[in-house]
């Protein structure tokens, strides 16, 4: 079972620094921005030694763009990876096609757009980390590989499945049951329930 949750609280740990980008120099326009380093999804899954392999290369197109107060964060991830079964724990492929969109602002400021110094690089900023900004030399800065791990694990199923109808691995002697039926007897049940087995009840 993937626990997304686990993966995104120590998400902020990690940061591929060839991978930030500063807010302060994009265009009003926007910029889009294509990953595809095999490292920028690899790496981490070494790190939290996640039981998940890319069979079909990641590719994430990231567009973003500067608002009021912040920045619009809007992108796709494609690709496919290979998980193991949640019931037979055989190869389960899935195939990854997210569409996502989220607004980063900047910490400390508030509701009112009329305040542009609200939205200023905060002083003492320098290395601290906000979500998915990291502040360096205290301009904001935007992790982009932090964003494609996060989406990432919010794709992956909870439950991945080989197949819709997996019949999973028998309980008593590990057999993986969609190559054939084991040697394993049924359980008897009750055992207080044994007199009665062979009791016959007939009609008036």
């Amino acid at each position: 079972m993937i626990d997304q949750q686990r993966y995104e609280v120590r998400l902020s740990r990690y940061h591929m620094q060839n991978y930030r980008i500063s807010l302060n120099d994009l265009s009003p326009e926007g910029k889009e921005f294509t990953l595809d380093d095999p490292a920028i999804w690899q790496e981490p899954m070494e790190e939290f030694h996640l039981e998940c392999r890319v069979s079909k290369p990641l590719r994430a197109r990231i567009l973003v763009l500067p608002t009021d107060g912040g920045w619009l964060v809007r992108g796709t991830l494609e690709g496919e990876v290979v998980l193991p079964c949640s019931r037979c724990a055989e190869d389960s492929m899935v195939t990854i096609a997210a569409r996502f969109e989220d607004f980063e602002s900047l910490p400390g400021g508030s509701d009112d757009e009329d305040e542009e110094e609200n939205y200023a690089p905060l002083p003492d900023m320098d290395g601290v980390t906000e979500g998915r900004i990291v502040f360096e030399r205290n301009a904001p800065m935007l992790d982009l590989a932090a964003i494609c791990w996060e989406e990432l694990m919010l794709a992956l199923p909870p439950t991945p499945l080989c197949r819709d109808n997996c019949k999973g691995l028998c309980a008593g002697c590990g057999v993986n049951l969609n190559e054939g039926m084991c040697a394993c007897t049924e359980e008897e049940g009750d055992p207080r329930m044994a007199a009665l087995r062979g009791l016959t009840l007939h009609k008036n």
